[in-house]
């Protein structure tokens, strides 16, 4: 954990670029792309990807029947499900081996065949071509870590049906793919799973995610359950609003803001570290915050297979919104009390803002 920093005289390094200008928004990089690449990469060192079910203004489905699907019946318990989970599991059922486009382009069929209007997207840390494969393993011994999260609100207003159902079936999907380190925490009464999804389990499981990671890890997280928006509190969402997912017991603790996904799951891996994560929930497009987007409408992906008919990459594109000044500031405030407490202050820095709010 932040053995990247460690090399590099991090406050040096935000000094130099905000003496130069050089921090802000995504969309002042348009004429700098390497630029942009090089300062993002610094600001956020692990390698991660994440595929959302629907843009930050849309909702995601819960579907009575995931038989529709066309899955295999091993695949999972069947019965109720989330559509982006379920659409991801059956692109992949269809291509075990897809390009991201590929893999975007069969999930977008897959939503508009059934009638569903949400459109997934695909954010990253780095520039990514979109023409190369999607995998999530990297090569080589590292551990292999999964976090799961499937919450239907039992017995609450706003319950769900299959968020337990996708958890299992995504458990299944990674054991198949040589994981074998889980952490899972549903609301199931049947006993599937660590712990109940509370706010605070569930940070600590993004710590449990991240503790140790090292350079040639594969890590995934996969939520199912419900997302919101609240009100955008310092100023870094061009919306005014800041994405969030909803424990359990949301009532007690409030939501899990994106600034804290940021803080918690993001900022703290290492170099080389990959993570993938599938988000199902509604309103969570840009949940992560992270550098670089694409949304899978059918312009965008008809571009990208022309440029793959071409011979040609297709890179992904800038996040405009994503504001590297305030990246920034949060690895600063964790570097820092890494310097002061080392390893569990910085992980407590990046806590901070969500347990000060329980």
């Amino acid at each position: 954990f932040f053995s990247s920093f460690a090399r590099m005289n991090f406050f040096g390094f935000v000094e130099q670029y905000m003496e130069e200008g050089a921090g802000g928004k995504g969309n002042e990089f348009e004429e700098d792309q390497d630029g942009f690449a090089e300062k993002s990469a610094q600001a956020i060192p692990g390698d991660v990807r994440m595929i959302s079910g629907c843009k930050d203004a849309q909702t995601s489905a819960d579907v009575s029947n995931v038989q529709q699907f066309g899955l295999p019946e091993d695949a999972g318990p069947g019965g109720a499900g989330g559509a982006c989970t379920n659409a991801f599991l059956a692109a992949m059922e269809q291509n075990p081996n897809p390009s991201w486009t590929g893999l975007l382009r069969t999930m977008r069929n897959i939503l508009s065949d059934m009638g569903y209007s949400q459109i997934p997207e695909m954010s990253a840390s780095r520039r990514t071509d979109l023409n190369g494969p999607f995998e999530i393993q990297t090569e080589g011994d590292g551990q292999k870590k999964a976090l799961i999260v499937g919450i239907n609100y039992v017995g609450q207003q706003g319950e769900l049906r299959g968020c337990i159902n996708d958890a299992k079936s995504m458990k299944n999907f990674l054991e198949e793919r040589g994981f074998s380190d889980f952490r899972i925490l549903t609301d199931d009464d049947e006993g599937f799973g660590d712990d109940v999804p509370t706010g605070e389990n569930i940070i600590r499981g993004f710590n449990w995610l991240v503790e140790g990671a090292s350079a040639g890890d594969s890590l995934f997280f996969h939520y199912s359950g419900h997302g919101g928006s609240v009100r955008d509190d310092d100023g870094n969402e061009k919306d005014g609003k800041d994405e969030t997912i909803i424990p359990v017991d949301y009532r007690e603790c409030g939501q899990i803001r994106d600034d804290t996904i940021m803080k918690s799951l993001v900022m703290p891996l290492p170099d080389d570290c990959q993570l993938t994560s599938i988000m199902d929930c509604c309103h969570s497009g840009t949940v992560f915050d992270l550098p670089y987007l694409f949304t899978a409408n059918d312009d965008n992906l008809d571009g990208a297979e022309e440029a793959e008919g071409n011979g040609e990459s297709f890179t992904s594109p800038i996040n405009g919104n994503f504001d590297l000044n305030f990246a920034l500031k949060l690895g600063m405030q964790m570097f820092q009390a890494f310097q002061e407490g080392g390893y569990e202050a910085a992980l407590q820095a990046g806590l901070s803002g969500f347990f000060a709010n329980m």
